[in-house]
């Protein structure tokens, strides 16, 4: 019997050949294409750790030689990863832990997450890099903030972000906002946690843990607010107890 084309049995026999023909042609070329995406995301992770503490541009870093640079600057062996009650967790890899997943899993329980700790060294100081994750106006926003080996002072720190307005909430990963961070205490002197809050942009005139937001965009500073807010409380507990320690 001979297969009329031009009937619907035809035309669905078809559509579903043409379907599973191009299902298995993405299957092979996401399998192929892994290992490559996997390793830009690797590279991408580190670009994103050395710029909580330098300006790539200026040190000449690039994705071409971000993996050397990353092993000069930051001591993967001395990572730790936390629990939200600041407690390190023994075995954990603090490299492998994906913050933004973590984060975005309504699944998992907040006992269950897990937060990564980068110690790094640069000029003889010896440094520690804390990604945070949070939402801004449009989608989700992250960043690095680095402290000084004191464990509390600010000195360096960098912001993304996935749809935000341009010259109004994307302005979180400009300069100008960073700088504002800078010198910030997450601790006082007894190693108590001390809370932010994103004020309106008066142009630097703000005081100690309120940091300027930007004008206009204030739903994505806000944001920014409640994210270092979250994610720094959590490491103030860890270095008071390492504090302790010493």
């Amino acid at each position: 019997m001979a297969f009329n084309k031009e009937s619907n049995g035809g035309t669905f026999g078809f559509a579903i050949a043409l379907v599973i023909v191009v299902g298995v042609v993405l299957a092979i070329l996401s399998i192929e294409l892994k290992p490559q995406k996997d390793q830009n995301s690797k590279v991408k992770k580190q670009m994103e750790i050395l710029s909580a503490f330098m300006d790539l541009n200026k040190e000449g870093i690039s994705r071409k030689n971000a993996e050397e640079e990353f092993k000069k600057y930051v001591q993967l062996e001395d990572a730790v990863v936390l629990d939200m009650n600041g407690n390190k967790v023994e075995g954990a890899n603090a490299f492998d832990v994906n913050i933004q997943e973590e984060y975005k899993d309504k699944n998992k329980k907040e006992k269950d997450k897990r937060f990564p700790l980068f110690v790094a060294e640069k000029d003889g100081k010896k440094l520690f890099v804390i990604p945070v994750v949070g939402k801004g106006l449009w989608g989700p926003i992250w960043g690095n903030i680095c402290l000084d080996e004191d464990m509390s002072t600010i000195v360096g720190a960098s912001f993304g972000h996935k749809g935000e307005t341009p010259g109004l909430g994307a302005e979180i990963g400009q300069k100008f906002f960073i700088d504002r961070w800078i010198g910030e205490s997450i601790t006082d002197e007894n190693g108590e946690f001390l809370k932010f809050e994103i004020v309106k942009d008066n142009s630097g005139n703000a005081k100690p843990q309120k940091v300027d937001g930007i004008t206009g965009g204030t739903i994505t500073s806000k944001g920014v607010e409640e994210m270092a807010n979250r994610c720094l409380s959590i490491y103030a507990i860890y270095f008071k107890q390492l504090k302790n320690q010493q």
